[in-house]
């Protein structure tokens, strides 16, 4: 890679903004199909983040209390108000893009805080219903009802050389062995569904462990597993050792659901 000395930037890779700082922010999925659905043409801002800390201790980062209000008229159950967890500890990133002349990388920033974005306090109770209308949605399922062009029966006829390859009459006929559940590829369900599926399930009983999952969502253990890590704490010891049960912050929305 070599530097044409003359505007900050390699044959390969653009650096003008490499030292600029951005924030790198992990949202709920209401918020980002919002963000999504905004015309790109529309100049009003989608939300504005509001910096508190305490005068006295004004050094110490931990004082520092950030929150997200959303512009502009929200529908239905979204919730208007966010808190920003931000993380201490992080491995140092850089967020790239590419370029639109010549279609080059470019580097966008260095992260310089991270975040945790989840409902406030206050606005638990409208995304709690939010959740619940999600989950209420995902479980209908539209049958569809196809006819087959051919009734008489012509789909139904054994493939060629299957004829007497087991008959009834057989003694040494034995039974197909059946296909474990392990050894069939699950397919991932879209990651909004199998949010109101595990809400669904944690509903049904407050702690659930991770075999039990697989088998109630049908889904490759990994991807279940990146999900957990968002909605649920692990609980290492005590009576429900090797169990997951919700976090605070979604708990109090399925309670509400069960009291209602």
């Amino acid at each position: 890679m070599e530097d044409d000395g003359s505007s900050g930037s390699s044959s390969n890779l653009e650096t003008n903004k490499s030292e600029r700082a951005v924030w790198l922010m992990k949202c709920p999925l209401v918020v980002a199909k919002s963000w999504q659905s905004h015309p790109p043409s529309d100049p009003h801002p989608l939300a504005k983040v509001v910096l508190s800390l305490d005068p006295l201790h004004s050094d110490d980062s931990s004082s520092l209390q950030f929150t997200m209000e959303m512009a502009g008229a929200e529908s239905g159950n979204k919730p208007k108000s966010y808190s920003l967890n931000m993380f201490k500890d992080f491995v140092p990133m850089c967020v790239f893009s590419e370029t639109s002349q010549g279609g080059k990388v470019a580097v966008a920033g260095k992260v310089e805080h991270k975040f945790d974005m989840k409902p406030h306090g206050e606005n638990l109770e409208e995304y709690g219903k939010l959740c619940r209308e999600r989950t209420n949605k995902s479980m209908i399922r539209n049958r569809q009802i196809q006819v087959i062009d051919n009734d008489r029966g012509v789909h139904m006829r054994p493939m060629p050389g299957m004829i007497g390859f087991i008959t009834s009459s057989s003694k040494d006929k034995k039974k197909a062995a059946p296909v474990k559940q392990s050894d069939m590829k699950r397919t991932r369900r879209d990651r909004g569904e199998l949010e109101d599926i595990m809400f669904k399930l944690f509903e049904r009983q407050p702690n659930w462990a991770l075999k039990q999952l697989v088998q109630e969502t049908d889904q490759p253990a990994q991807f279940l597993k990146e999900i957990l890590n968002e909605l649920c704490v692990y609980n290492k010891r005590g009576t429900n050792q090797g169990t997951y049960e919700l976090k605070p912050e979604y708990k109090k929305s399925v309670e509400d659901s069960n009291a209602e």
